[in-house]
């Protein structure tokens, strides 16, 4: 097989999209407390191992092959360890799919960010990769219930899902919500005004890697020049429109367009465009986006007023914008590119397709994740200690502190405490054994 430039490509939109979760590690890292910006990042990286890990073994196998269980899932040990993919062109399209895999498990720790056991969430990344996210992905893109001649898809229609709209956003926002009710709230959740984000300027690279990232997200999947021509352009407008009206909604309600209003607008078009990005035109990418950016704008608003420790609004984020690019396609998708919307004289087969498929979605997402959640609840515990938490998670799980600051009023460097001082300082001196760096 020769390497042509459509192999070469689906490699570079694959490293583009794998540069998104330690991009997502900045965002995330730079919303949360400065005493918990370590282990926001571990969580995402953790994601990075496991799942590549896993997905040789046997999520690969599960997302495409021969299904079981009525069309649920493909056979785990089918092509378990990539067996008979080393050698053929199929293990380009493992790779890329290995890296939508990553983001969506890291996308949910942004949820329950300052108060998860490290371990906990070791493990729910292992259980819901496998249970979760490897069935819907197959349904949905692998020849499962929901894909061409799947009885889900005979009965409703077949939905448009271009590059995640269920599989990635609102399958994650959906876990999101699941294990917020599971976990509760941050102590101190909308009165402590150092739950604010402790690091504007990372939030803003961090917004941009994932902007500049999703160009592969998007992009790397087009079937031909005209179709990556409208995909790229739809993944440069949407999050710019949702970015304007985004901030538009924050002057009006609050008085001031803000930094990390700007970065979450551009992170809400990205999401909303991401399952209609082939399937709607440069103006549709606007309209949807617009709209994207006011709903999850008065989402993120909300979390405060009825109390839910969305800690860093990845159910105002993706699960709103995911709902609205996806049912937003049963209006506006171009008959060009398939099935027609609405505003394009379609019918209502497709509206049909994409409200039943997200209701599927919802369904089964939340269901399992309980199940998953519960398990590991009532055995490991998810939540960390009160104390843990005052005294912050990066020292009390990882026995580090990302910055050197030293508070003149307590004599402690941040990250620390009288109760957990930090390793290596005066408080709790280190001593080196033979051998170590330290």
């Amino acid at each position: 097989m020769e390497l042509t430039a459509g192999h070469v490509w689906t490699l570079v939109a694959a490293g583009l999209v794998f540069f998104m979760t330690p991009g997502l590690a900045l965002f995330y890292g730079g919303m949360t407390r400065a005493k918990g910006v370590l282990n926001m990042m571990m969580m995402s990286f953790i994601s990075i191992a496991i799942v590549t890990v896993v997905w040789v073994l046997w999520g690969a196998s599960m997302s495409s092959g021969d299904p079981i269980l009525g069309g649920l899932v493909a056979d785990p040990t089918a092509s378990f360890g990539l067996q008979g993919l080393v050698g053929s062109e199929d293990l380009l399209g493992s790779a890329f799919g290995i890296t939508f895999a990553i983001i969506t498990v890291a996308l949910i720790s942004g949820a329950i960010a300052d108060r998860t056991k490290f371990g906990s969430w070791v493990v729910f990344t292992l259980v819901w990769i496998t249970a979760v996210y490897f069935p819907l992905s197959f349904m949905v893109w692998g020849g499962g219930l929901w894909s061409e001649g799947g009885a889900m898809a005979e009965m409703f229609g077949e939905p448009i899902d271009f590059a995640g709209g269920l599989v990635v956003h609102i399958n994650a926002g959906v876990a999101a919500l699941v294990l917020i009710l599971l976990i509760g709230a941050r102590k101190g959740f909308g009165k402590d005004s150092g739950q604010r984000p402790h690091n504007l300027p990372l939030v803003m690279l961090g917004a941009a890697i994932l902007w500049f990232g999703w160009f592969g997200f998007n992009v790397g999947a087009a079937a031909t020049a005209e179709q990556a021509a409208l995909i790229w352009t739809n993944t440069l407008v949407a999050p710019a429109a949702a970015m304007l009206t985004w901030l538009l909604t924050e002057k009006i309600r609050d008085g001031h367009a803000t930094s990390l209003g700007a970065a979450s607008g551009v992170v809400a078009g990205l999401v909303a465009i991401t399952p209609a990005c082939a399937n709607v035109s440069p103006l549709g990418a606007i309209a949807l986006a617009a709209v994207a950016g006011v709903l999850s704008a008065l989402a993120v608003g909300m979390k405060y007023k009825i109390g839910l420790d969305d800690s860093l609004d990845v159910i105002g984020v993706h699960l709103v914008s995911g709902i609205v690019g996806t049912v937003a396609l049963g209006f506006l998708a171009i008959p060009s590119e398939g099935q027609a919307g609405l505003f394009y004289g379609g019918g209502w087969s497709l509206m049909g397709a994409q409200v039943s498929s997200t209701v599927f979605a919802v369904l089964y997402t939340g269901v399992l994740t309980l199940l998953i959640g519960l398990l590991i609840k009532v055995t490991m515990g998810l939540r960390i200690s009160t104390q843990d938490e005052v005294d912050g998670i990066d020292v009390t799980q990882h026995a580090e502190s990302a910055y050197s600051l030293k508070d003149e009023a307590t004599g402690y460097f941040a990250g620390a405490s009288p109760s957990r001082p930090l390793p290596g300082t005066a408080e709790a001196p280190v001593h080196a054994k033979e051998g170590s760096s330290l």
